[in-house]
């Protein structure tokens, strides 16, 4: 399962603001490199449960798209890090993070179902960025509709466009923030070896975050694995970060 980057933009949100309001990990906006890609698993990762054993189908979403229930009436939702996380690596002054997910659940569908049900909520700055849109320098883009209140037919970020920045002012299918998407049971090598042949990104340039250590042999491959241990928040993200800088001898 597979998206590929296109579309127009949003605009590129300051350093400060990324970390003052939007709260973004301190390795996003320290001004030392970057990951072409980060990788994120599902379970127990990026959500608090297994997909194929804790959720009954069919969900609903519910408050504005920050959970999800079951049939039996159970909430599923995001640890609480990971909506700023994933809005704050597609927002970065410099240009968008690729993102991308690869898990071996055995429910790849019912996955697919939660990231789409589930929203991002809009960015806090989206106002003065709208403001500010017009002599805005520095973009990302999103592939939808024109009007930000619309639910664009796809929303992947992407730079490169020239057409006008506009802002993320409501909230955002999980789904869409995700570039390339790797969901089926199975070696996470093979996950990886289809992420960088559909997107080109060399092994050494992805980030990868697991909560099972049995994963690492991702790192065979030339990923960095950071193993987390209660699921990913802003200092998981930045240690991660910090060891793929280590690694590659860009740390200071």
């Amino acid at each position: 399962m597979v998206k590929k980057q296109a579309g127009p933009p949003i605009a590129g949100i300051p350093a400060a603001v990324l970390s003052n309001q939007v709260r973004a990990p301190e390795t996003f906006t320290d001004g030392l490199p970057l990951p072409k890609m980060i990788v994120f698993d599902l379970d127990y990762t990026l959500w608090p449960f297994w997909v194929d054993t804790h959720v009954t189908p069919p969900l609903k979403a519910k408050d504005n798209g920050t959970k999800s229930t079951d049939r039996w009436g159970e909430s599923f939702a995001f640890y609480p890090d990971v909506p700023s996380i994933l809005l704050a690596a597609k927002a970065l002054p410099q240009g968008p993070l690729l993102l991308g997910t690869a898990s071996r659940t055995q429910a790849p569908d019912l996955a697919h179902t939660l990231l789409k049900q589930l929203h991002l909520p809009p960015l806090p700055v989206a106002h003065s960025v709208a403001n500010d849109a017009s002599s805005s320098t520095s973009s990302l883009t999103v592939n939808g509709a024109a009007s930000p209140t619309k639910s664009p037919t796809k929303s992947t970020f992407s730079s490169g466009s020239s057409s006008a920045p506009t802002p993320f002012t409501s909230p955002k299918r999980a789904l869409d923030v995700f570039d390339y998407m790797q969901i089926f049971p199975g070696d996470k090598k093979r996950h990886f070896e289809k992420i960088q042949k559909q997107s080109g990104v060399a092994y050494e340039e992805m980030l990868f975050f697991d909560d099972e250590s049995r994963n690492r042999n991702v790192e065979q491959l030339g990923v960095t694995m950071w193993l987390v241990r209660d699921g990913v928040t802003r200092s998981e993200v930045d240690n991660g970060v910090r060891d793929w800088r280590r690694r590659k001898g860009l740390e200071v």
